[in-house]
Order: structure tokens, then C-alpha cells, then sequence
């Protein structure tokens, strides 16, 4: 997936659905800094972390995209 800032978009989505970030991480099996680092874009997750979090968020990984 080409690189793009996952980090702004995957946070916004995670406010507008009322999900604290310890929460997101904990239903997506993975670390609170781990997530954290996404947001803060100083690391890029995966294609498939990207569509676990947008499924769990209840949005599609293109509405995510145009953000």
C-alpha cells in the first residue's frame, strides 16, 4: 500500500466513533504504543492492520483513504 498518512486518518476515525485509543488496541489484539506510533505516523501499519481497524470502526478502507 502506498505510503500515506494513516496516522491523522485512523485517529479521526477513532474520535468519531468514540473509541479511546487503549480500547481500539485492545479489541485489535495489538499494544496501546503500537497504535499510538500509527497515529503519531511514526510508523506505517500494515495492509491488513488497515482493514482490521477500518472493519472494526465501521468504515470502509476507501473512506478512510479520502479523508
Amino acid at each position: 500500500m502506498e505510503t500515506e498518512q494513516w496516522g491523522r486518518r485512523i485517529r479521526a476515525f477513532r474520535k468519531l466513533k468514540g473509541y479511546t485509543q487503549a480500547r481500539l488496541a485492545k479489541e485489535l489484539g495489538v499494544s496501546l504504543s503500537h497504535l499510538g506510533e500509527i497515529e503519531r505516523e511514526s510508523r506505517q501499519p500494515t495492509e491488513e492492520l488497515i482493514e482490521r481497524i477500518s472493519k472494526k470502526l465501521g468504515v470502509s478502507v476507501e473512506e478512510m483513504k479520502h479523508l
